[in-house]
C-alpha cells in the first residue's frame, strides 16, 4: 500500500548529494563546508545529506558513536576548537540539554560541555549559511547505540543483557551481519514513556531539517543474537515497539516528524504498514532494481512509488561507476532497456546515465553520492558492510567538485523537474 504524503512540504520534488563531513577536504566544518554548500546551491541541489555526527568508534564508524546525543569535537574547525566558551554559555547549554549532557560530561571528562557549545556555534552558523542558499541538511539516526557508549553506561536499565544486534543473511553477507550493539529493553523504555527516544529525536531535529531513521524495520521486529556468537546465524526475530516510539515523539515535539524510513533489507508487510501509517517516505536504491528474478521489487524502476527517496547508492553500496563495472549480462540488459526507454544515452561516462535515471524516478527526493558525481570507482566506496576495518576514510580533494560539474548536475536536476521552484529565486546561479 502506498500512503499519501501527509506533509508534502517536508519533501517536495527535489534532489541532493550525500557527503559526510569527514569526506570534505580536511574533514571538518571549516571553510570547505561552506564551499560545498555554495557548490550545492549552484548545482540546484536542495539537500545535503550527512552521516551521524556523533563521536565515531576506533574504526571511524559514525554508526557506533560514543554518544547518541553528543557531537564529535573532531568535526570542529581548528579555529572553533580554540574558541573560548563563557560560563553563561555553559550554563545555558546545560539548561537546554539536561536530559543527556550531564551523563556525557561524566563519560567524556573535563571540557566535554565546552566542546558541545563550540559545535553548536559552528553547526548553527553553517546551517544558517545553507538555509540562505536554499540547501537543507538531512541527518541520519543510527537505531542502536555503541557498546560501552555513554548511553549504554549511563542508562543500563534501558538495555538487555546477554544479546546483541545484527541482521540475518543478506546480499552483503551469507552469515548475516553481527553488529554487536546492545539491544533495547523496549518494555523498560515503554514504562518511562520512551523519554530517551523522544530526547534523541528532539536533539536530531534541533540539528537537521530532516533525518533518515537507519534500520527502521527494527521498530517492527529486530534480530537478536546471543552475546559471544561468531556470526549472526544464531539470531532470531523479536517484536519491536511499533509506532509507540514515534507517537510519543510526535506528541512531545508537535506535528508530523520530518523523518525518512530506511526500509532496506528483509521488509515485511508489517514494516510497510508502519512506515505508511506514520507517513514516512521509504527508500529506494537504483542498484537494487535490476535483479532478473525480482520483477515485483519496489526498487524496480517501473514500481517506484512517489512517496519515496531514491538513492543511486547509499554509504553501504558501491559507487555508481564501481557498480556499473560489476554488472553481469542479465542485469546489464535490464538496465540498458530502462535507459533506452527513458531516452538516456550511456556514453563514456555511464555514471551520469545512472544519475539521470535516478532523477527521472517518480520518487519525491533523489540523492546521489558525491563519488557518483565525480565518476569514482570502488576505491572511493565509503563503507563495506560486515568488515570492521578500512571503511569511512574517503575524502574529496580540494577543488575536485568543479563549476563544470555543478553545471552538469544542475542541468540533470532541471531536466527531471527537481529544482525546488519555491526557493529557486534565492539560489546563486552559475
Amino acid at each position: 500500500m502506498n500512503a499519501q504524503p501527509p506533509a508534502p512540504d517536508n519533501f517536495p520534488r527535489s534532489s541532493g548529494v550525500l557527503l559526510h563531513i569527514t569526506s570534505l577536504p580536511g574533514g571538518t566544518l571549516g571553510p570547505e563546508a561552506y564551499r560545498f554548500a555554495d557548490w550545492l546551491a549552484s548545482a540546484g541541489q536542495s539537500w545535503w545529506q550527512v552521516l551521524p555526527v556523533g563521536p565515531p568508534d576506533r574504526y571511524r564508524s559514525p554508526y557506533k558513536a560514543r554518544s547518541a546525543f553528543a557531537a564529535w569535537p573532531g568535526l570542529l574547525s581548528s579555529e572553533a576548537r580554540r574558541a573560548p566558551v563563557k560560563a553563561g554559555e555553559l550554563a545555558d547549554f546545560r539548561a537546554r540539554h539536561g536530559d543527556w549532557i550531564e551523563g556525557w560530561e561524566r563519560f567524556a571528562g573535563r571540557g566535554a560541555v565546552a566542546d558541545q557549545v563550540r559545535f553548536e556555534r559552528e553547526w548553527a552558523a553553517l546551517r544558517r549559511y545553507c538555509a540562505e542558499r536554499a540547501v537543507r541538511l538531512l541527518g541520519d539516526v543510527a537505531i542502536y547505540v555503541a557498546p560501552g557508549s555513554a548511553d549504554h553506561r549511563m542508562h543500563p536499565e534501558l538495555f538487555r543483557e546477554g544479546v546483541v544486534a545484527g541482521t540475518p543473511p543478506d546480499s552483503f553477507s551469507a552469515t548475516g551481519q553481527l553488529w554487536g550493539n546492545p539491544l533495547y529493553d523496549w518494555p523498560a523504555l515503554q514504562r518511562r514513556g520512551y523519554r530517551w527516544w523522544v530526547a534523541r529525536l528532539r536533539r536530531t531535529l534541533e540539528l537537521f531539517d530532516a533525518a533518515r531513521i537507519d534500520h527502521f524495520r527494527g521498530f517492527v521486529a529486530y534480530w537478536v543474537v546471543p552475546a559471544g556468537s561468531r556470526t549472526a546465524l544464531s539470531g532470531r526475530w523479536r517484536r519491536g515497539p511499533g509506532r509507540a516510539v514515534f507517537a510519543a515523539a510526535s506528541r512531545a515535539l508537535g506535528g508530523q516528524l520530518p523523518l525518512i524510513a530506511e526500509d532496506l533489507g528483509v521488509i515485511t508487510p508489517p514494516v510497510e504498514r508502519l512506515r505508511d501509517a506514520l507517513g514516512f517516505p521509504g527508500m529506494l536504491v537504483l542498484q537494487l532494481g535490476f535483479e532478473p528474478g525480482e520483477p515485483a521489487s519496489p526498487h524496480r524502476f517501473a514500481n517506484h512509488a512517489e512517496w519515496r527517496v531514491i538513492y543511486t547508492g547509499t554509504h553501504d553500496h558501491d559507487t555508481a561507476c564501481g557498480w556499473w563495472t560489476t554488472l553481469d549480462p542479465p542485469r546489464r540488459r535490464l538496465l540498458d532497456a530502462e535507459l533506452a526507454a527513458r531516452g538516456i544515452a550511456v556514453g563514456r561516462q555511464p555514471w551520469w546515465a545512472l544519475i539521470r535515471l535516478a532523477f527521472a524516478s517518480r520518487a519525491r527526493v533523489a540523492i546521489v553520492q558525491a563519488q557518483d558525481v565525480l565518476g569514482l570507482g570502488s576505491e572511493a566506496r565509503m563503507n563495506r558492510p560486515a568488515r570492521a576495518r578500512g571503511s569511512w576514510r574517503w575524502q574529496l580533494e580540494r577543488g575536485q567538485l568543479t563549476a563544470a560539474l555543478a553545471h552538469r548536475l544542475r542541468e540533470a536536476t532541471a531536466e527531471a523537474a527537481r529544482i525546488d521552484s519555491r526557493s529557486e529565486r534565492d539560489r546563486p546561479h552559475p
